[in-house]
């Protein structure tokens, strides 16, 4: 909605206020004449018309004029029948004018739906902090007339690795949410999904791209079965391999094989490739974790963020064993840039597990569960907890 409203707009805080006034018209009129056959084409329309009187009202009538004469119609398409327009405001969120943390938040906010508050959480950041963020980089687009389209193929490069960022946090936020009670938000995965195919059609060659695609195909395989019927968090041990989607898992392998052996990986890929052995292996005790070590070796070398090398402990863990794997993780936990990542001290904590330490382990995973804000994960956090006390 929001997408094709800015179509008409050309202003984000226009189109912002005239989707919201739109919700509020679907309370009054859908209570008293009943919930439309199309709800999301009622709402589009009339986010669209709200716009519309917007404009009309500044008075902008003329300037507007040759964006504004379009055939009326009585209903919009559903907004997941115009992905091109989706498109087209994650490139102007992903405009090279703007900060490269502006361009990734504000494309999670406007064209992914996350709220401030996860969105901050994602960033370690305060929520006010990122409110202004957010507010700074709407009128940095206005000022700018940044342009509300694809750009043309010779300035795609310079904006194609933020949009992949965006739609990897996007899917990423959803896998696992930062709050509430589901481990994972179907909209969010499938949404980013959904853009990642369209981004794949718009650059057929890239192959960073196809990492990407590759990447969530093999997450979204296994995401039915990362809990138990009753909510409860399952670890990659524990999950059933017979329920994974065998059909994406194959797509993703010819992807990353394709990627791999036309030229040098990128971080994409080489996470694809990572996540397509532990999907490819029998079981797993079967993974084959030196080639995983291996591969995170490389994407170390390739993106070298201590999140990496935090997902690379656990692979050094797997090879070297535990000891090994926890003076890597106490590194990053004396570096500091992991400070509020629960995920460190939850991997300290499993690491410590392993060892036998277990009074020093409880107090690891009491810190992780400090930190998280989902309820499967505390769950599982609480539950390592008493084990270990």
């Amino acid at each position: 909605m929001l997408a094709a409203t800015v179509r008409v707009t050309r202003d984000l805080d226009t189109a912002e206020e005239a989707v919201q006034d739109a919700y509020v018209q679907a309370l009054t009129t859908w209570a008293r004449d009943g919930v439309p056959a199309r709800p999301g084409a009622w709402l589009t329309t009339a986010a669209r018309n709200n716009a519309l009187n917007v404009l009309r009202r500044r008075q902008t009538l003329a300037t507007k004029l040759p964006l504004l004469l379009e055939p009326e119609t009585t209903e919009a398409p559903e907004p997941d029948t115009i992905p091109d327009d989706r498109l087209r405001l994650i490139f102007t969120c992903c405009h090279p004018a703007l900060a490269p943390e502006a361009r990734i938040a504000l494309t999670l906010r406007l064209v992914c739906g996350v709220t401030t508050p996860d969105i901050a959480r994602a960033f370690l950041v305060a929520e006010p902090t990122m409110a202004a963020r957010l507010t700074r980089a709407k009128k940095k687009i206005t000022a700018a007339r940044i342009p509300y389209t694809v750009p043309s193929a010779a300035d795609l490069p310079e904006r194609v690795d933020t949009v992949l960022t965006v739609l990897h946090l996007l899917y990423t936020t959803g896998h696992t949410a930062r709050s509430g009670e589901d481990l994972v938000l179907d909209e969010l995965t499938g949404r980013a999904l959904d853009l990642a195919r369209l981004l794949r059609l718009l650059l057929p060659d890239d192959r960073e791209v196809a990492g990407l695609l590759a990447l969530l195909l093999v997450h979204h395989a296994r995401r039915a079965t990362r809990t138990d019927p009753h909510g409860r968090l399952l670890r990659l041990d524990e999950q059933d391999r017979s329920r994974w989607d065998t059909t994406s898992i194959a797509e993703a392998d010819r992807l990353v094989v394709a990627a791999l052996t036309a030229g040098a990986p990128g971080r994409f890929t080489l996470q694809a490739a990572i996540a397509a052995l532990h999907a490819q292996a029998p079981s797993y005790d079967e993974t084959d974790w030196p080639q995983i070590l291996k591969l995170y070796d490389a994407l170390l070398r390739v993106w070298p963020t201590p999140v990496v090398a935090l997902n690379r402990a656990v692979a050094v863990s797997m090879v070297d064993g535990p000891a090994a794997a926890l003076a890597e993780v106490e590194a990053l936990e004396h570096d500091g840039r992991l400070a509020g990542y629960h995920y460190l001290p939850a991997t300290k904590a499993d690491l410590l597990r392993r060892l036998g330490r277990d009074a020093e382990a409880a107090e690891a995973y009491q810190a992780a569960l400090a930190l998280s804000g989902n309820s499967a994960e505390q769950e599982f956090l609480a539950e390592r907890v008493r084990e270990t006390s």
